[in-house]
């Protein structure tokens, strides 16, 4: 072998070397941090990014960005979150929605649509007004939207990803995210509206707790009392006062951070939005069911604002002796002088129709 060779060889050998080092050197700490004992040396990047993630707890910084949270480089208040909302909020939620659709299910299947049972009579009550029936599908339009919607981002990647695919979920759950944003700044207004359409009549009495001790007259031959509003409705209003005031202001804070909210204040909001969330949703459930194909009539108090009396016999039976008394049965469908003097008699006070009427 020639000099020329033999220093070929050797360059290419020192190259090896140096390549090698190059790669094995940086790799070495991270090597020893693994060997257990007390000569194990730490990890220089894991308590370079403990230290940025701040898991002992907040620590100042310095910055010159002039925003909430400016000086914070990671936060962990969102991983704290998304492990609840992943551990807790995801599977509890889903499995309440599930007995609860199966609890009416059940129900059906055993009792069956809820008839009248005196059957037609033919005669109409004058029941809601047109603002109050506007308010009613206002609301419940909104509240449908931001459910569907909001249930999409909750469940979307466990039920949709199997039937749409992952590109078809992600633009699903795009829109559902765009849509559930639009519309929940109007939702507030809708609770509002609520609120001043059937605060009146809302107020709990003893007539409510004997309703709720003959479970709602649901149960054969079991009839039970109620005025105006029974029991059942009251407590959905009032569910709808408390949930919609809780729904609304953490809405309106993850939707709008620039009022000056941090992260944690951010994360506390996530938690109860999605919790209110989920139990509203439930509790909808069976109000819309009984609303609806649940009970025979039921419907046409929102859909016509009339009702059959009958139906108002069987269901509101000491608010059918007012309506009767006051020459409000068997009135003609639309009149509209008929809904004045039925508005008349039913908001004359606060409380329910006939104010002094007996509660037994």
């Amino acid at each position: 072998m020639n000099k020329n060779a033999k220093k070929r060889t050797v360059m290419r050998r020192v190259l090896v070397l140096i390549l090698s080092l190059v790669i094995i050197l940086p790799l070495i700490p991270y090597a020893v941090a693994l060997v257990d004992g007390p000569g194990a040396v730490p990890n220089p990047g894991a308590q370079l990014w403990n230290e940025v993630r701040q898991r002992d707890g907040a620590s100042a910084g310095v910055s010159q960005v002039q925003a909430v949270d400016g000086s914070v480089f990671i936060n962990p208040y969102g991983e704290r979150w998304r492990q609840f909302r992943m551990q807790q909020l995801v599977p509890i939620g889903g499995w309440l929605l599930v007995g609860v659709t199966a609890f009416i299910a059940l129900f059906r299947l055993i009792r069956g649509k809820v008839p009248l049972e005196g059957g037609r009579s033919g005669k109409l009550v004058p029941r809601f007004s047109v603002n109050q029936r506007v308010v009613h599908w206002f609301a419940g339009t909104i509240f449908v939207i931001e459910a569907v919607t909001g249930l999409v981002l909750l469940y979307g990647r466990f039920v949709l990803i199997p039937l749409l695919g992952p590109e078809g979920f992600s633009a699903t759950a795009a829109a559902s995210k765009e849509i559930h944003n639009l519309f929940g700044p109007i939702f507030p207004l809708a609770v509002v509206l609520m609120i001043l359409l059937f605060l009146r009549g809302n107020s709990p009495n003893m007539v409510d707790v004997k309703w709720f001790a003959k479970a709602g007259g649901l149960l054969k031959g079991m009839p039970a009392s109620s005025g105006y509003y029974n029991g059942g409705q009251k407590s959905w209003f009032w569910m709808v006062v408390v949930f919609g005031i809780a729904i609304s202001g953490s809405g309106l804070v993850l939707n709008f951070p620039v009022f000056g909210q941090g992260r944690e204040i951010m994360e506390w909001a996530h938690v109860v939005h999605g919790v209110v969330a989920i139990l509203f949703i439930t509790a909808s459930l069976g109000h819309i069911y009984i609303g609806t194909i649940g009970m025979e009539g039921a419907i046409e108090a929102m859909t016509q604002g009339y009702v059959d009396a009958n139906w108002a016999k069987e269901h509101h039976d000491l608010w059918f002796a007012e309506m009767e008394k006051a020459g409000m049965v068997g009135v003609a469908p639309n009149a509209l002088e008929e809904v004045k003097r039925h508005d008349d008699i039913d908001f004359k006070g606060f409380g329910s129709p006939g104010a002094k009427q007996k509660e037994g």
